[in-house]
């Protein structure tokens, strides 16, 4: 204890205050812990007690916070670390985004619980990370106390480099350097966007909505162009079949790497939604129907319609008449847009039409769905197929948007297919698949053979609660809409 003694007095003396609760001998002592590095030889130190130690506290400049991944619904237990938003030593405030993760369902960005400096990233992009573990370590202000104490962690030791971070806050707007970057990246003015985060500030999703409403996708805006008013109806007609043909993928040869070693990958994301849903949707007993519907007519009201939509900044495509013509096919034949209970004992009428469309995207096949079709208008649809396709090419879908689907619609065509055998998503009972577009010949009705514009579609149903009558009713009906455009707006609300 005289050695105790001595060494407090030292300390003391130096202005270095050190807690010593245990002695141990080895050849030098060595107290990392405090904020500068004390040196012992053991000469100078005489015990009987060998296996006694060393240990030290000093004050902090904050506490170590893990900040654990919480529960992000749908009964999901694990995710992938799909973008960091953050590195260590950055400073970062309350609803910053932290990072993006994917689950088999969507994805999500996680935002900051507390105000302080980012110490530790756990885990590596593309790693899975587990609800209720530890995501980043933030050091806190230990005085505020806002920090749960199973959430503190021992001080590591930190030098005077470690210290020093960098803090990006905007004067006039609030938001994170990853959001700026975004911004950057797509001429965007950040005064020009309307925050949804605490005070206001501008969040990742606010900046993709933005963009969904003013080009339809994530790319650089490019030179305004003049807006060419629609051909006559004799030239508008070819001209679509060339449009098309420049749109189909050309094959890219690549040189091929051969490792002679079998390769192992876990199936993540949306990819293991996939193996779960067409797990269950092969267990449905499915029938198919297969039909050919002439989009001349079609073909040439978007032509026209097609600079009216440029002028508001949305693109329009031929799904939203498509998905459009269905909803009021459902209306007739509701038994389309129901769902029946895993025991096969009631069939549930869903009153909204939430009608799906299948991407094929970097993640892997998702199924985003427009909400309400029913009371959409053409335009209020094609906007908001804009901002899905945005959102699924960046993979910032939410659960909202892939979640709720009633009735599904798959466009192989934009890939070149013409028929298919679409499987059913549960728990819907009815799905369909769009071909390509073709110029083709054709009769009418005085035998004089014209090009069209052929579609073929592909049906599948449940055909536990569907009988094969109800589909082709329902297909002819669908095709008697796109066929006869203008027969639409007597039924449009």
């Amino acid at each position: 204890m005289a050695a105790v003694t001595a060494l407090r007095s030292g300390c003391r003396a130096a202005g270095r205050l050190v807690c010593i609760h245990r002695v141990r001998s080895c050849s030098s002592i060595r107290f990392i812990k405090s904020k500068y590095v004390c040196v012992f030889d053991k000469s100078a130190f005489k015990f009987s007690h060998q296996q006694r130690l060393f240990r030290t506290s000093a004050v902090s400049r904050g506490q170590i916070v893990q900040f654990k991944l919480s529960d992000i619904g749908e009964g999901i237990t694990e995710v992938t670390v799909k973008e960091w938003y953050i590195k260590e030593g950055d400073s970062v405030s309350q609803f910053d985004s932290i990072c993006e993760v994917q689950s088999d369902k969507a994805s999500v960005t996680i935002t900051s619980r507390y105000d302080g400096i980012i110490r530790k990233l756990h885990y590596n992009l593309d790693e899975i990370a587990y609800v209720g573990k530890p995501l980043v370590d933030i050091e806190i202000d230990a005085s505020k106390g806002v920090a749960p104490e199973e959430d503190v962690v021992e001080t590591p030791p930190m030098s005077h480099e470690e210290h020093t971070h960098q803090e990006i806050k905007g004067h006039k707007t609030l938001a994170t350097p990853a959001v700026r970057r975004l911004a950057m990246e797509n001429n965007i003015k950040l005064s020009e966007v309307v925050g949804t985060g605490k005070d206001n500030r501008i969040l990742k999703e606010d900046i993709l909505n933005y963009l969904a409403k003013q080009t339809g996708a994530i790319l650089p805006p490019s030179p305004k162009g003049e807006i060419i008013p629609p051909l006559p109806k004799s030239e508008t007609v070819p001209a679509a079949p060339k449009d098309k043909a420049r749109k189909i993928p050309l094959p890219v040869s690549r040189p091929l790497v051969f490792s002679g070693k079998d390769k192992t990958e876990p199936i993540t994301g949306f990819h293991k939604a996939m193996v779960k849903t067409m797990s269950a949707a092969l267990k449905i007993p499915h029938f198919g129907y297969c039909d050919e519907i002439d989009l001349t007519q079609l073909v040439q009201l978007r032509e026209e319609l097609k600079p009216l939509a440029q002028i508001r900044g949305v693109k329009l495509s031929f799904m939203p008449f498509f998905i459009k013509a269905a909803s009021l096919g459902l209306l007739q034949y509701p038994i389309l847009n129901a769902s029946l209970d895993e025991s096969c004992q009631n069939v549930t009428y869903k009153a909204s039409h939430n009608i799906g469309v299948a991407m094929d995207t970097e993640q892997g096949l998702i199924v985003p769905n427009v909400k309400n079709v029913q009371v959409c208008s053409v335009f209020e649809i094609a906007s908001e197929l804009n901002r899905l396709q945005a959102l699924g090419s960046a993979g910032q879908l939410g659960t909202n948007d892939l979640t709720g689907g009633t009735f599904t619609l798959s466009n192989i065509g934009t890939i070149g297919g013409t028929y298919t055998k679409p499987v059913i998503l549960p728990p819907e009972v009815a799905i369909g698949a769009l071909g390509k577009i073709q110029v083709l010949p054709r009769f009418n009705g005085k035998g004089e053979v014209f090009k069209a514009q052929i579609m073929n579609v592909s049906w599948s149903a449940d055909h536990r609660i569907i009988d094969g009558a109800t589909m082709a009713r329902f297909s002819n009906l669908w095709k008697s809409y796109l066929e006869n455009p203008a027969s639409m707006l007597l039924d449009l609300k």
